[in-house]
């Protein structure tokens, strides 16, 4: 019996790993739609790229930082346990490399190609698991710390503010380090940028909230954690997103479908302990904060977060870390364990660690190597610029 629980919890993990996988698929293709045409093969060519070094930067680096753990063993010992921590590793992986994936949509356009992947291993070898390490896995007696000061330590039990908060709070340091994109904002106003396919967009948002389940559900990482609960609360968030982000965007397609990711991302954090009708209160806030903030960002404060990953993760991703402190309180309908001090404590730490982080990384690149394409280079695209090939054939043949 033992061997089969801990091969049902291989499967398991696994499922989830490959689920989360095929987020990435809707990162690319929500970036492809929205940015404009002359930018789309960038888009795809970079999420798989950054996945590719965030694997080689967690593998090496950023897994022993988080956990203290390293696979530098023979292939025998790797086996215990049906390779359990090998599926662990793939399914936290798939976490850590949603942070150059959420960056790669705020810098969208303007932004070197190999600069960002020097980003990217920083970032996921030691950025991120730094903060993974203390929320996580316990480093510096912080968790322990705010159990005993106020009753429980902070909860994020799928990542809204360990990934979501995280990869948002760092773009914005990458986005204000680039600078806005040449001609968006003149004297006359702003240059109007529409998604260049909605149906692409559309099949990115509709990707990345069916993986969603995954992300969430198989957070619970063994079998017999597994909870319905977060599944239905998953859901519920998405719903209230998207019906708020239809209201408030004035049936705007973009922020429609932009609307279940931001329920999504905020429920992140309490969706074992939220009852549904708490996890439809959070994710309809997060759809609405997302709108308001996006035209915000974009037209009062002319910050040029291409795809509006701030707003989307980074507040939204805040929001569900403070959001797990109030839904998940028994009063509520919540399950309890929860203190909102320890949730608004720690959540701020992962803002100051994520701009901090973001500011030494993207400003040292910025100092030694540059981080934006020429003015000439970006008029022409990066997808000619960068990979000498556009998205369609048309522009390169004349047959």
């Amino acid at each position: 019996m033992e061997a089969l629980n801990t091969s049902g919890d291989v499967l398991f993990i696994l499922l989830g790993g490959i689920m989360v996988l095929a987020m990435h698929a809707g990162f690319a293709f929500l970036e492809l739609g929205t940015v404009r045409k002359k930018n789309q093969v960038n888009a795809l060519v970079k999420i798989l790229a950054d996945f590719s070094v965030s694997t080689i930067a967690y593998f090496f680096i950023g897994y022993s930082v988080a956990y203290g753990i390293n696979f530098f063993s023979g292939a025998e010992t790797l086996m215990a346990k049906n390779g359990y921590e090998l599926t662990k590793f793939f399914f936290l992986l798939t976490f850590a490399a949603a942070i150059p994936a959420i960056i790669s949509g705020g810098i969208a356009e303007r932004a070197r190609f190999h600069p960002q992947l020097a980003a990217t291993f920083l970032l996921v070898g030691f950025v991120y698991p730094f903060f993974e390490s203390i929320a996580w896995n316990q480093a510096f007696g912080i968790q322990a710390w705010l159990k005993a000061s106020f009753g429980a330590e902070f909860h994020d039990f799928a990542g809204s503010v360990v990934v979501h908060a995280m990869g948002g709070w760092i773009a914005l340091a990458a986005v204000l380090l680039l600078g806005a994109r040449h001609g968006r904002y003149t004297r006359n106003g702003i240059s109007a940028h529409p998604p260049s396919s909605i149906p692409f967009l559309a099949l990115g948002a509709w990707i990345l909230t069916v993986g969603w389940f995954g992300f969430n559900v198989m957070s619970a990482q063994t079998l017999d954690k597994i909870s319905g609960l977060v599944a239905l609360n998953s859901l519920m968030a998405m719903v209230g997103g998207t019906l708020v982000a239809l209201f408030v965007g004035r049936n705007d397609p973009g922020f429609v479908h932009n609307g279940p990711l931001a329920g999504l991302v905020a429920v992140c954090a309490g969706s074992d302990v939220m009852h549904p009708i708490g996890a439809l209160i959070v994710g309809g806030v997060a759809g609405g904060l997302f709108v308001y903030m996006f035209t915000q960002t974009q037209n009062r404060w002319k910050i040029d977060d291409v795809l509006g990953v701030w707003p989307l993760h980074g507040l939204c991703g805040a929001w569900g870390g403070v959001a797990a402190g109030i839904f998940g309180d028994p009063r509520l309908g919540g399950a309890g364990g929860v203190s909102l001090i320890s949730q608004l404590l720690l959540t701020g730490l992962a803002i100051v660690v994520a701009l901090a982080g973001g500011a030494a990384v993207y400003g040292l690149l910025k100092t030694l190597v540059g981080l934006r394409l020429d003015q000439e280079q970006e008029f022409e695209g990066a997808d000619l610029s960068i990979h000498k090939i556009g998205a369609t054939a048309e522009r390169e043949t004349s047959w």
